[in-house]
């Protein structure tokens, strides 16, 4: 299908949207649904149109262009357009590149501890800071879930909520394995040890994306634990929620309240019984997939930060950066995030069919 086919069919939807919204009688869930699908094409018919005028436009002056009293004044206009013109059609080719719908949701923050014990438990807490850090630049709301603490500092796992606008979007290409080189803490030779930790960035699910029949869950309760053993309190407000049909476990200890802790359980749950229903599509699509950078991995190593040479290099899109520190501290990661949303979309661009 032409890219100009494909146009008149995004304006004929558009029109046709706002004929039903005027339409009486239809419920409020009906009312948003369409409003939502009519907004997100308003930008993109308002590019169509300016598209299709500047096509017009060029059209026009070509005969002005034949007119010898014309010509200087038409040239001028017609370098504008060769130059505008090709924006527009890029635009409007991004704008046609599928959506995921993942995109504008919340999300799950999970930063576990790998290879290097103790460094991997103080790195994973550098992980997080830079997070925390490039959140709080982003204007999003950060809460910790659940937190389990080395006995040196540091985590050995950390799970987090992070709310705002496009959070999963800015974060879903951070998933996979984040490696450091540095002279650990404990290290008294000044060896160059290199230790790593897994980052997981899981789109937050709603009721209405999950459904969960409770004969499938089994809940159990215990007592808190705190690192290196001790207990936070004496009740069993811990609880553990296992869907039985996938094995998913997730056990929640932060909070006094087991009511809050079930909660928070069930959250989670749904949101790895989401993922995990991503997952599989993805899979179906991997020969589509295969030249972009969010594929989803877990297992594959995707960033090095090396200390001794302030060098930060994102293995997926070869890309290095002598911003370490800023990018630790949250304020440089949009720069490494934009280049990832680049890269993933310029390989969508190479596969659009128009």
């Amino acid at each position: 299908m032409s890219l100009v086919d494909k146009l008149q069919i995004i304006k004929r939807r558009h029109e046709e949207l706002g004929q039903l919204m005027s339409q009486e009688g239809l419920s409020g869930d009906e009312m948003v649904k369409l409003s939502k699908e009519y907004a997100d094409l308003d930008p993109v018919v308002e590019v169509v149109n300016a598209y299709e005028s500047a096509l017009q436009e060029r059209e026009d002056l070509a005969e002005m262009l034949e007119d010898p009293e014309m010509k200087d004044m038409a040239a001028e206009d017609a370098l504008r357009l060769e130059k505008e013109i090709p924006e527009l059609e890029s635009k409007i080719k991004l704008a046609l590149i599928p959506k995921d719908e993942a995109d504008e949701k919340n999300a799950i923050l999970e930063i576990r501890a790998g290879t290097g014990g103790d460094e991997a438990a103080l790195f994973a807490s550098d992980l997080f800071g830079m997070y925390k850090g490039y959140a709080a630049k982003q204007g999003w709301r950060m809460e910790v879930m659940e937190a389990s603490e080395s006995d040196i500092g540091g985590y050995k796992e950390i799970i987090a909520e992070i709310t705002g606008a496009s959070v999963f979007a800015k974060l879903k290409f951070e998933s996979g394995v984040h490696r450091v080189q540095r002279v650990p803490k404990t290290e008294t030779q000044g060896r160059v040890h290199t230790s790593a930790a897994t980052v997981a960035v899981l789109p937050e699910a709603e009721d209405v994306d999950i459904q969960i029949n409770d004969q499938d869950l089994r809940i159990d309760t215990f007592r808190s634990q705190g690192a290196g053993g001790q207990h936070v309190n004496t009740t069993d407000s811990a609880v553990r929620v296992t869907h039985i049909p996938t094995g998913i476990a997730v056990a929640i200890q932060e909070n006094k309240s087991q009511h809050k802790n079930k909660d928070r359980a069930m959250s989670i749950l749904k949101t790895k019984l989401y993922d995990m229903q991503r997952q599989e599509l993805d899979a179906a699509r991997a020969e589509d997939r295969k030249s972009q950078v969010g594929s989803g991995d877990r297992s594959e190593r995707i960033r090095t930060y090396n200390f001794p040479q302030s060098r930060v290099t994102d293995h997926r899109i070869n890309l290095t950066s002598h911003n370490l520190d800023g990018i630790l501290a949250g304020e440089g990661l949009e720069d490494v995030v934009q280049a990832l949303t680049a890269d993933d979309q310029a390989a969508k661009l190479a596969n659009l069919d128009v």
